[in-house]
């Protein structure tokens, strides 16, 4: 079952479970995916949305909503902070398992090695590696400097 339908599949149930919470939820995601595919479309990609794609989108609504709850807890809006970490669960339910620190300086490592990066100017290369591989795996901007770091100590 690829991510778009357990995405579709959990949207339908939301709908059964009058859970409305988790529907408003799921309708976003859903109209992220929708927009990204019209996107695709408008460039000549017929193919439409990859899993890939639709992890990254997950990623970001998962980080602006982190953002969004530490605002509304700096404004002592609780309220609203507790609803956007809900938000946050239900898109982490379709995200894959984060890999610890170690695990994401192997893959640093590893991707560094595949690509035969030597410098900083091969980051590009290295970076775009690892989105393939780890999409939604890993923090890509605490990734970063850390492939930054370890080309311009090479």
């Amino acid at each position: 079952m690829t991510l778009a339908e357990r995405l579709n599949s959990a949207r339908k149930q939301a709908m059964r479970d009058q859970s409305a919470e988790r529907l408003s939820t799921l309708r976003l995601i859903n109209a992220a995916i929708t927009d990204k595919n019209i996107d695709l479309r408008g460039q000549g990609k017929m193919d439409g949305v990859s899993d890939q794609d639709i992890l990254a989108i997950l990623s970001k609504m998962g980080k602006q909503r982190q953002e969004s709850a530490q605002i509304y807890e700096e404004g002592g809006r609780l309220d609203l902070a507790e609803q956007e970490r809900r938000e946050i669960q239900i898109i982490e339910e379709f995200l894959p398992k984060q890999l610890t620190a170690d695990q994401v300086a192997a893959a640093v490592d590893t991707a560094i090695q595949k690509t035969g990066a030597t410098s900083v100017r091969d980051m590009g290369r290295v970076m775009g590696s690892l989105k393939s591989n780890y999409a939604g795996q890993m923090d890509f901007g605490q990734v970063g400097p850390m492939v930054k770091d370890r080309l311009c100590n090479s």
